[in-house]
């Protein structure tokens, strides 16, 4: 399963970064697993993911839950509000591509948007969902 989970790491990194409309709203091709030190501000990284097991009895399966985070210092929350629903819209319902394994669905879970005393900066979380198979 965790071929899977990186696989699927892979692919939504793929279609973020190829994705013209987010790379305009983030002022660039910012979006990373883990932010380099000093990252110009906005972009989006990779958070938490876990990977459980999904068969059935004759079909094998891997459910895969993950966190993606876009991180702003505009004033208010319209900026990460704008590039959530970028990468909503880039990856709710995708037909992505994986090496050794389908895809089956990728779906849109839930959004929080919050502001981060400690940092200074506006924080979006968006959880993801994807079911894969192995190929062949």
């Amino acid at each position: 399963m965790t071929a899977a989970a990186i696989e699927v790491q892979k692919a939504v990194f793929s279609a973020l970064q190829g994705d013209a409309a987010l790379v305009a709203a983030l002022g660039g091709a910012r979006v990373y697993d883990h932010a380099p030190a000093h990252a110009p501000f906005p972009y989006v990284t990779f958070g938490r993911s876990s990977s459980s097991d999904w068969s059935t009895a004759s079909e094998d399966g891997a459910e895969h839950i993950f966190t993606v985070h876009v991180w702003s210092k505009a004033r208010g929350k319209a900026q990460v509000a704008a590039i959530m629903e970028i990468v909503r819209e880039q990856l709710h319902d995708a037909d992505l591509v994986l090496a050794g394994h389908v895809l089956v669905n990728l779906r849109h879970a839930f959004d929080e948007i919050r502001f981060d005393d400690d940092h200074d900066v506006y924080h979006g979380a968006m959880q993801f969902r994807a079911v894969t198979e192995p190929a062949g």
